[in-house]
């Protein structure tokens, strides 16, 4: 039973890395395998489960349950729970942030920021667009801030090949920004959700080597470039379906654009203050957005409903087969978590590797290939968060310990070095056709360099630096 969970997972899996070979739906993928993967062990249970202690207490505390009964009670009603508990947290706090950033989006906030670039320079421009790009991932997310980005540079760039290294450069630039900031990727909110991490430890902690993952290979592109844009593209626009931003003012465009960052920022400082999981924060921060649209909406009878870019309809533009796709992957992690697989491969990795550093090193490359997404979940399945007081060799796993901050920096910036190994760069090869070969060419090894020269400071600082000033 153990073989067959490890084969469909590895199947599975490789169907979700060739999404665009076999032209299915990864969510498709990821449904079918955490179904298949949990139908499994609930067979499989029946001689797993009977030798661990869990379920003997469990048994204790339910007398009169037969070892078949118990079996069947403490998976379908104690361990799918959990699993379904930990994975709605994550889930809810995405549609609540995606729904903010379409709002956003719908109503055209982001224009403020990219209205006010102006500069031909080319070298200079590429510095501006992945300042611009590190720093808004890090409050929205790099799948979005790619998005915008690339909208943006369609306006400003003709050469599609030079516009190939502004596009790579964003890619960079967003996987990076969203690495240090809790909120700026799936895998840092999967940690800080957790409490594997907290916002306060992340962000000093792994500044200083995302900017040096981004600036590395970024100074490197800007060599290529030389001179000013001597031609604009034509403006392309992307029909949102609305025309909201058309028939708001310029102040309520600036309100909502304030407002809906201003709820994001507010989420960390929410669960600082009241110790709730991070997905209420944005919540509250979603319900006051959607209150402030209301009324803002309710002063423009004369507008027919059908141009109002209400919530309820600012719904629809969500991609709900991303949120299936968290979904299915990380209930299938949780099959191999419960059925004691992923307790097995970390104690042969402790056994054969033992350095936290190397380990999450090989998940970052390895993120590169595969979605880092179901790695992370894999990596907090096999590795228990060690609460306080707990013995010198478990430090690392404890919340803020060295092995979950640097494992939030190599996922998210390792899926750089090739362009399927990230949404933004899965994006960015949609809307710009840039070849896997080409970036594997021009673009993986200048990635994988600043890969390693964050990872290296990162390591200087944990056992040079920091050990100094202490």
């Amino acid at each position: 039973m153990v073989i067959l969970m490890i084969a469909l997972f590895l199947l599975g899996y490789a169907a979700i890395a060739m999404e665009h070979t076999l032209k299915i739906n990864k969510a498709a993928t990821a449904l079918l395998l955490a179904t298949l993967l949990w139908t499994v062990y609930i067979f499989y249970a029946q001689t797993y489960l009977p030798g661990t202690a869990e379920f003997q207490n469990f048994l204790s505390e339910n007398v009169g349950l037969s070892p078949f009964e118990g079996v069947i009670q403490f998976v379908t009603g104690k361990q799918i729970i959990e699993q379904v508990g930990d994975v709605a947290e994550i889930i809810f706090f995405l549609m609540g942030a995606m729904t903010i950033v379409e709002l956003i989006d719908v109503h055209g906030g982001f224009s403020i920021i990219t209205d006010r670039i102006t500069t031909k320079e080319k070298r200079k421009l590429l510095w501006i667009l992945t300042f611009i790009t590190f720093f808004m991932s890090a409050i929205l997310d790099n799948l979005t801030t790619t998005i915008v980005m690339v909208m943006l540079l369609r306006k400003l760039v003709a050469n599609f090949k030079e516009r190939w290294l502004f596009s790579c450069a964003i890619i960079l630039a967003a996987n990076s920004g969203g690495a240090f900031s809790p909120i700026g990727d799936v895998t840092t909110i999967m940690l800080w959700v957790k409490g594997n991490v907290t916002t306060s430890h992340l962000i000093p902690n792994l500044f200083i080597p995302a900017i040096l993952s981004t600036v590395v290979p970024v100074f490197i592109i800007s060599r290529l470039l030389k001179g000013e844009l001597t031609l604009r593209a034509k403006v392309v626009s992307v029909d949102a379906g609305f025309s909201a931003d058309q028939i708001i003012t310029d102040k309520e465009r600036n309100l909502i654009f304030s407002f809906g960052i201003g709820c994001l920022i507010f989420v960390p400082i929410f669960k600082s203050i009241t110790h709730l999981p991070p997905f209420l924060g944005v919540l509250l921060g979603l319900g006051a957005l959607w209150v402030f649209t209301e009324i803002m909406y309710h002063h423009k009878k004369h507008i027919p409903e059908s141009a109002k870019a209400r919530i309820s309809i600012v719904l629809g533009r969500i991609d709900f087969s991303t949120i299936l796709f968290f979904l299915g992957i990380l209930m299938a992690v949780g099959a191999l978590q419960c059925a004691g697989i992923l307790h097995n491969l970390s104690a042969f990795l402790d056994k054969e590797v033992g350095n936290i550093y190397v380990i999450n090193i090989f998940i970052g490359v390895l993120s590169s290939i595969v979605d880092n997404v179901p790695l992370v979940a894999g990596a907090m399945g096999m590795y228990d968060l060690a609460g306080p007081g707990s013995a010198p060799e478990l430090i690392p796993f404890m919340q803020d310990g060295t092995f979950w901050t640097f494992l939030a920096y190599c996922a998210g910036v390792g899926g750089s070095i090739l362009i399927i190994g990230s949404a933004a760069g899965v994006v960015v090869m949609g809307l710009e056709k840039i070849d896997f070969i080409w970036y594997f060419k021009n673009i993986s090894l200048l990635a994988f360099t600043g890969f390693i020269c964050g990872a290296l400071f990162y390591i200087l600082q944990e056992e040079v630096i920091i050990p100094m000033l202490n």
